[in-house]
């Protein structure tokens, strides 16, 4: 049995410039958590691979494809492999989510300028 405490984990360092920690990462999926302080955002980015998101705290704003919508904790989105994505915090509070990438990637994302 493997346990990680993703509060013990190092800061992953990624181009969105906010607080992503990996807690699991192997040759078939990679989770990471992802902590968006107030006005936080990622950068809107395509990943080559199927995610999925998973709200642990707050209520983060969602946007895939065109659509864009506001989520609330324990929703779960899917967002599907090579389609543009964004997790923005439009709130005044924190906001946790664990990301999971199916199969784990094996090429970078692609920004969105």
């Amino acid at each position: 049995m493997k346990i990680t405490n993703f509060r013990k984990e190092e800061e992953y360092k990624t181009a969105h410039g906010v607080d992503v920690k990996q807690v699991y990462n192997s040759e078939f999926a990679q989770i990471n958590h992802i902590m968006l302080e107030a006005g936080e955002a990622l950068k809107p980015h395509i990943t080559p691979v199927d995610a999925l998101f998973y709200v642990l705290e707050g209520t983060p704003t969602i946007m895939i494809g065109d659509e864009r919508v506001q989520v609330k904790e324990d929703d779960v989105i899917q967002s599907p492999k090579e389609i543009v994505h964004c997790i923005y915090n439009e709130t005044d509070s924190v906001v946790r989510v664990l990301v999971s990438k199916l199969p784990r990637p094996t090429s970078p994302s692609k920004f969105i300028k």
